[in-house]
């Protein structure tokens, strides 16, 4: 057990430290993480160095153990006093969680990528398509997918996640990026079946299934992000590459995205809003590939990091 889980840790810190620069810095990148230690039952918050291999853990009860009270905090005060954190390794004994666990609301968009439209022979929407996904779907970058029973048509879809920093309401889309926070890596795992063939065409049991939303690794600062729509974005499943896209490419970019929900309904503080995903799903190869308990997914989004997650049986 033991060495499995050592074989475990050592695999995902090579992915970890992938994708973090390499330059040296004398500061901590503003890259915030939620984990658990073994045997305790208090989530903590932190922040990754940049080799992606390092913990700096903020002081046990800092903004209540909250994620979203951290995003609440001034990103400049939060900076400055982390220059004297204890630093150490990831090891076998500290799991990352999703870096929120309990957004108000996870907002999704549908056909958002021109290939991926193309991919199913549909036209390019005249405006965004919106649903949404249950906080209950939130895994860890290494938390596993469940391969539910009720499904035989379990799909893949990474997309660049958005995190909101502030409340937002009416706003226009000049001023739309002031209200992110920053970036994370998701995936959008969908039951293709009761998507499109049950539930009468309603696509929320069909992504909300538990474990649907792998979420990580950490929340990348708006600020160490030069370009958000112009960042490659790849799905991996056992190491085979099945998507390969850039953020560029979205048809409504992020902007747009907020200012048109912001319409109508208000955005919190932790609110997370997955962007769409580029070509390549499972669902539109011929033929179809569906997965199964035993693959594992990679997901990766430039600068923002990589998700490592393996799908198992449901029991």
């Amino acid at each position: 057990m033991v060495l499995k889980l050592s074989l475990k840790l050592l695999k995902f810190q090579r992915i970890m430290a992938a994708n973090y620069s390499s330059k040296p810095s004398t500061e901590l990148p503003l890259r915030f993480v939620q984990f658990i230690r073994k045997n305790e039952s208090n989530k903590q918050l932190g922040v990754l160095a940049n080799d992606g291999l390092t913990l700096h853990p903020l002081p046990n009860g800092t903004c209540d153990n909250s994620m979203i009270n951290l995003i609440k905090q001034d990103a400049n005060e939060i900076g400055k006093n982390l220059s004297s954190l204890k630093s150490e390794q990831l090891n076998a004994d500290i799991e990352l969680l999703p870096p929120v666990t309990n957004p108000e609301k996870i907002v999704c968009i549908g056909l958002n990528y021109l290939d991926h439209c193309l991919e199913q022979n549909k036209p390019k929407p005249k405006e965004p398509m919106f649903f949404s996904k249950f906080a209950s779907t939130l895994v860890g970058p290494a938390g596993n997918v469940i391969a539910h029973k009720v499904s035989n048509k379990i799909d893949f879809e990474v997309e660049l996640a958005v995190i909101i920093g502030k409340e937002a309401k009416n706003v226009s889309k000049e001023h739309a990026l002031d209200y992110v926070f920053g970036y994370s890596v998701a995936q959008d795992i969908s039951a293709r079946d009761w998507q499109k063939e049950r539930n009468g065409g309603q696509f929320l049991i069909g992504k909300s299934m538990d474990s649907f939303c792998p979420l990580g690794p950490a929340i990348v600062h708006k600020s160490l992000v030069e370009d958000p729509h112009n960042l490659q974005i790849i799905t991996r499943i056992n190491g085979v590459e099945k998507q390969n896209g850039n953020t560029k490419d979205m048809i409504y970019k992020i902007d747009d995205i907020i200012h048109e929900l912001t319409k109508s309904i208000t955005l919190k503080p932790g609110d997370v809003i997955l962007t769409g995903t580029p070509a390549g799903v499972g669902m539109h190869r011929n033929p179809p590939e569906y997965l199964k308990p035993g693959d594992v997914i990679e997901s990766e989004i430039q600068s923002v990091g990589k998700l490592l997650n393996k799908v198992v049986a449901d029991e």
